[in-house]
């Protein structure tokens, strides 16, 4: 239970980063669109960088491409006066819905096979047996976590 534990502790982490799945970054990107907002020319960015201001146009490019590291964009922000903020938000609601939506389809697929292949043989079960053989198959991968989930 280790790895509920962990979910349930990483999701309430998350959560505070849900809204931000719904900001865009601007289109020339954040580090521009920052720099230039608060008045800050390439050279004075550049130079607290110790770097040139075709370096600062080329770390803005960078980050508009989606080509800009981690690190870069933390020294930026240093720069600037400002914290990067990074993490990996789910698609879902929450780690939990994450999960459990993938256990549902592999379940399924794991019990439609074995539907077939019953079906072959005549012992064919119905359809509200099937749907409590899907959620017994789905309850034992959100409990196991197989590696099979993730293919």
């Amino acid at each position: 239970m280790k790895s509920n534990l962990q979910r349930k502790q990483l999701d309430k982490k998350l959560s505070a980063y849900k809204a931000a799945q719904t900001v865009n970054m601007p289109i020339n990107g954040w580090v521009k669109a920052i720099r230039t907002t608060i008045g800050m020319s390439l050279e004075q960015l550049g130079n607290k960088l110790n770097v040139s201001k075709q370096n600062i146009r080329n770390i803005e490019e960078r980050e508009q491409d989606g080509n800009i590291t981690i690190k870069s964009l933390r020294d930026v922000a240093n720069a600037m006066d400002m914290d990067l903020v990074y993490a990996l938000v789910p698609k879902d609601e929450n780690l939990e819905a994450l999960i459990a939506r993938k256990a549902e389809k592999l379940a399924k697929e794991i019990v439609m096979r074995t539907t077939q292949t019953m079906a072959l043989e005549d012992q064919e079960n119905g359809k509200e047996r099937l749907l409590e053989a899907i959620e017994e198959r789905k309850q034992e991968i959100i409990h196991n976590l197989p590696k099979m989930l993730w293919d």
